[in-house]
């Protein structure tokens, strides 16, 4: 028996939401401005996407463009006021000046969605090292939760990957 591959679809809002959800979509990644990569959107987007279809909803946790965590703690304030509604999956990664992964940010994080699942971002496409970032991402109390890394295969974007 052959387990077929997971269709994760973004989605900014509504509209987009339940498209994807026609087209067969099995998963939803939320964000707003795709030109940054993926920001995370406002509770409203979220709270209208969540009425209008019934997939499980991944929520991007990134307030800026690059792959710097910026202000961690209002990430986790956003986290928080997410997961009052009702958002029970999430999207983060970020990495320090260096390339390594900020797992101060990431155990930040982690705690606030407490144990929910959690993809980490396309941060690791800029990685100094990729196989390093999943060994330390591994090896934290930040990691539970942690099942799906999003990549491009490499730093310039999906086609060069």
């Amino acid at each position: 028996m052959s387990k077929r591959a997971l269709l994760e679809v973004i989605a900014l809002g509504p509209q987009d939401a339940v498209a994807a959800q026609a087209g067969g979509a099995d998963r939803l990644e939320l964000v707003t401005d795709m030109a940054a990569d993926g920001l995370t959107p406002p509770r409203a987007t979220f709270a209208a996407i969540r009425a209008a279809v019934d997939l499980p909803l991944r929520v991007m946790l990134r307030a800026t463009d690059g792959f710097a965590a910026g202000d961690p703690a209002a990430l986790c304030e956003e986290a928080a006021a997410l997961r009052a509604e009702g958002a029970e999956e999430f999207v983060l990664g970020f990495l320090t000046p260096d390339g390594r992964p900020d797992l101060e940010a990431v155990a930040a994080l982690a705690e606030v969605i407490d144990g929910c699942r959690w993809t980490f971002h396309r941060a690791i496409d800029r990685a100094a090292d990729r196989e390093a970032l999943r060994k330390e991402l591994a090896g934290t109390a930040g990691a539970a939760g942690l099942d799906t890394y999003l990549t491009a295969g490499d730093a310039r974007g999906v086609e060069a990957g």
